[in-house]
């Protein structure tokens, strides 16, 4: 940041007698290292390098255009993917062979995500609509209805006798799968509510105490708290039983996810490029911020010691 950008061409000359191809950077450039799958480029007067990867396989005939969300079976066997083409789909994430058509929402489907138990589908639309589908025969086993504007992410709570949905409605609410009632508006941000993720908050965290005993039907919502990424900017921590805000972060501009690395710390990413690690013990400073392009992120993954996340460009 702040420097001109600096740019650069690989070339393939040829292939070696092992297959693998022969690649030259132009100047300011150097080739490191390359085989079948990858090519390691750096740059060594700004002491960074990239390493570029071959997808091992590539699923190209589930969507005709943009993926915008997907999720794979607990078991690695299922695949459900929602695409500006306007379908959702369930396929088989061997071979990319699609199993079922999910239909049923009006408009975009934003968001689609497996139960734990792999065999049900929780989806969110533009619709305002949050639904439940059988990942078996395609039906739409339950809908909910109480938004007011098109909802942007779901959550699950534990195995998932309750769900959370948040929304362009500025709140997010807490669902009764058994009953498909809504058991609560847990938030209302008066600023859309882009990203949502639920998780067990560290022992010696506040989670504030709910104004009323908490309805019969909620289920494992104790210890746990919502994380809602604004667009407003601000990064929010609610517990989900209380309905208590626990935090209200500021960033540098709306942010569009969130996830838990641990029950301390979380990650969120904005519109503008930069990902936010915090302690929720003490929000007041960020333990860091990653900044590795201008482009948004989009999403944030806990993997291994780390975290994947995507981003715009």
């Amino acid at each position: 940041p702040g420097k001109p950008t600096l740019y650069g061409s690989v070339t393939r000359r040829g292939l070696s007698s092992e297959g693998i191809p022969d690649i030259v950077a132009s100047e300011g450039f150097l080739v490191r290292e390359v085989t079948k799958k990858s090519i390691l480029i750096s740059c060594p007067h700004e002491n960074v390098s990239t390493k570029f990867l071959a997808p091992y396989t590539t699923f190209s005939r589930i969507h005709q255009k943009s993926i915008t969300c997907l999720d794979i079976s607990s078991g690695g066997g299922l695949g459900v993917s929602t695409s500006t083409d306007g379908t959702m789909k369930i396929w088989q994430a061997a071979n990319g062979e699609i199993r079922r058509l999910l239909e049923g929402h009006v408009y975009d489907v934003n968001c689609c995500r497996f139960f734990p138990s792999g065999l049900v589908v929780l989806s969110g639309g533009m619709d305002a609509q949050l639904k439940i589908w059988s990942a078996e025969d395609a039906s739409c086993v339950v809908t909910f209805k109480g938004h007011k504007g098109g909802i942007l992410d779901t959550a699950i709570v534990d195995r998932g006798r309750n769900v959370l949905s948040c929304s362009r409605d500025g709140t997010a609410r807490l669902w009764d799968c058994g009953k498909s009632t809504c058991l609560g508006v847990i938030a209302d941000c008066g600023s859309p509510v882009n990203g949502i993720t639920v998780g067990t908050a560290d022992d010696s965290l506040n989670l504030g105490v709910p104004e009323h005993p908490p309805n019969e039907r909620e289920i494992g919502t104790e210890g746990k708290m919502l994380l809602l990424a604004r667009e407003d900017k601000k990064l929010q921590g609610v517990g989900l039983q209380s309905r208590q805000p626990v935090f209200l972060f500021v960033g540098s501009d709306a942010f569009n996810c969130c996830t838990f690395l641990s029950s301390t710390y979380v990650l969120a990413g904005t519109q503008d490029g930069n990902i936010y690690q915090l302690d929720v013990r003490n929000t007041s400073a960020p333990i860091q911020i990653i900044h590795r392009s201008g482009a948004p992120v989009l999403s944030l993954l806990p993997y291994r010691d780390g975290f994947i996340a995507s981003q715009g460009n």
